[in-house]
């Protein structure tokens, strides 16, 4: 049976929604210790994101201010990139780490880079693998048509797919901006640098930990279907 309730189900993904849950606390409470450290040159995260796209050659994304909070994205659609207020108008280590990184997004569109158009082309079957996996495979068990589970499974493992590919998009595009970063002398020191890397690297924690715990789903699914030496049961 597949209900939140089998301990068996907890066995597999407890320790991956823990480290979700840590990621988060993180990558919220890195954020805001360095969103109260100024970054020298006195740059908003809007500013600085602007200097990385001249830089690049790249003068066609709108860099807009949009709502909420750690809400930051870019969008391949309308070559837009939104940031969150703290990020668009803060003038803190934490907005200038952040809009780069969204910067970086906006130059991988720019190159054309592989994994950023392999991510694109992926999110329509990881949208419909999220919203079909589970009901597909509790009516496959309860029905008992290991077939029908099969593909909901196969459905969930296109959503483990994205992630997986997300994980190499957004350490490049970390990469990029820690490197634009220094190498345009937005930041003026050491400490501005390790506390940019301290931001984004949290964050890459919340990737990784969504990355685990999609595999581990899958890993269960796979288990009460029989792959590792149990049959499925409704």
């Amino acid at each position: 049976m597949i209900y939140s309730l089998d301990p068996i189900y907890w066995l597999f993904v407890g320790p991956p929604i823990l480290l979700a849950l840590w990621a988060q606390w993180r990558v919220k409470s890195t954020f805001s210790r360095y969103s109260r450290v100024g970054n020298a040159r006195g740059l908003t995260g809007a500013e600085a994101a602007a200097v990385m796209l001249r830089h690049a050659g790249i003068d066609n994304v709108d860099i807009r201010r949009t709502g909420g909070y750690l809400s930051d994205h870019y969008n391949p659609v309308n070559r837009s990139l939104a940031l969150s207020p703290d990020v668009h108008d803060g003038r803190s280590i934490s907005a200038i780490g952040v809009a780069c990184h969204e910067a970086g997004h906006a130059i991988q569109h720019a190159t054309r880079y592989r994994l950023l158009g392999l991510r694109s082309r992926v999110v329509p079957f990881a949208k419909i693998g999220g919203w079909l996996a589970w009901p597909m495979i509790i009516l496959g068990l309860i029905l008992q048509m290991k077939g029908l589970a099969m593909i909901g499974v196969i459905a969930f493992g296109a959503l483990v797919l994205f992630q997986l590919v997300t994980l190499p998009v957004e350490f490049d595009a970390s990469r990029r901006a820690k490197e634009q970063l220094r190498d345009l002398g937005l930041t003026v020191n050491a400490e501005e640098d390790r506390g940019v890397a301290k931001v984004l690297g949290a964050a890459a924690m919340t990737y990784v930990a969504a990355t685990i715990q999609a595999v581990a789903q899958l890993l269960y699914f796979l288990y009460i279907l029989g792959f590792f030496g149990r049959r499925g049961s409704a």
